[in-house]
């Protein structure tokens, strides 16, 4: 019950959420995880007293307003409402509660690319609560109502989503007009040179790829789960970006999303022989304890290497959704009738 006094630090540990009031002014940086380093501000008079303490709380983001480099967040804590300062320039991701982005983006104003979390929507079930899209069995409703929300987060709201219904095949939609596609069944990967245009791919341990060339400006949403690692998707789509768009991979900067991690990507032979026949180093995208285990975020990484694009331009963001499945959707921990992860990248 201690008195909470704003100009703080917030960070997640496990399942709970602190709030740390500081001593003084001095700054300090918090790293808690691959999702979250948050720096503490003295853009602010430090608070007065010396004497504060944690307090577990829930939190529940009112809003999220962004001036340059500070991020202003509302925090409702019961029977009293606060504002915290946090400076952005050393998160490793800016997280929202609604969604993360990316470190390697974030010197590009021009574009959005993020990954949703699970918090902070109305949908029920596997499906809580913030899962944007119909294709996993959610009510039209509740998916509507999410993806509003979450458009309204943006600098600008975007004119179009483009979510394909996946097949884990190598079909790729390219939208050149600010018109949805009519036809968005089979298709894994979107890319798009539109303004305000969400070109998107939706997953639940599925590995999501989104691309960016700065250059050609022209962003590109990719969905890879095994199967779709196993046809190398991302090396068509860069194929397609060189191709229509004049796109050099020496130019893409590239961001693996959440997705289920080496440690818990068990699998059986078929699934290890697949990838052996497909052309893939196992020595250094399997190993064997009980059952083999695939990394796909490392089979991603070599086929962006393969294509051109340069290790420093490639992001994975190390947050398993199996793992943290009371962070993000896992089709392993919740079924496939759950909520899915809506990947999505836009030019602004």
């Amino acid at each position: 019950r201690s008195t909470l006094f704003p100009y703080t630090t917030l960070f997640r540990s496990g399942r709970r959420n602190f709030i740390v009031c500081k001593p003084n002014g001095m700054p300090m940086t918090v790293s808690i995880s691959p999702m979250l380093a948050i720096k503490y501000s003295t853009a602010v008079a430090p608070p007065p007293r010396s004497n504060q303490t944690i307090l577990p709380i829930n939190l529940m983001f009112s809003a999220h307003l962004s001036f340059s480099t500070v991020q202003i967040y509302d925090i409702f804590v019961p029977s009293q409402q606060m504002r915290f300062i946090i400076d952005a320039e050393t998160m490793s991701y800016l997280t929202q509660r609604h969604f993360i982005t990316y470190h390697l983006l974030e010197t590009h104003p021009e574009i959005i690319a993020f990954s949703t979390t699970r918090h902070g929507g109305c949908s029920k079930g596997t499906y809580a609560t913030f899962n944007c899209t119909v294709h996993g069995g959610d009510s039209e409703k509740h998916a509507a109502r999410n993806l509003h929300a979450l458009s309204r987060l943006f600098p600008e709201p975007p004119k179009a989503f483009v979510i394909p219904h996946q097949c884990h095949r190598d079909s790729i939609c390219l939208v050149n007009t600010p018109d949805i596609p009519s036809e968005l069944e089979g298709i894994d990967a979107v890319v798009t040179a539109v303004p305000r245009i969400c070109a998107c791919v939706s997953t639940a341990d599925c590995v999501p790829v989104l691309l960016y060339d700065p250059v050609k400006k022209v962003v590109a949403a990719v969905h890879s789960g095994w199967r779709g690692t196993v046809i190398r998707i991302v090396e068509t789509v860069i194929q397609t970006m060189r191709q229509h768009y004049a796109c050099d991979a020496k130019d893409i900067l590239a961001c693996i999303g959440p997705s289920i991690s080496v440690d818990a990507f068990e699998v059986g032979d078929e699934v290890y022989e697949a990838f052996r026949n497909a052309g893939f180093d196992m020595n250094t995208i399997a190993r064997h304890d009980e059952k083999w285990h695939i990394d796909l975020w490392e089979a991603n990484r070599q086929i962006l290497s393969d294509q051109g694009v340069g290790e420093g331009h490639t992001e994975i963001s190390g947050i398993c959704t199996y793992t943290h499945s009371e962070d993000f959707f896992s089709a392993r921990r919740l079924g496939n009738r759950s909520g899915r992860i809506l990947n999505g990248i836009m030019l602004l």
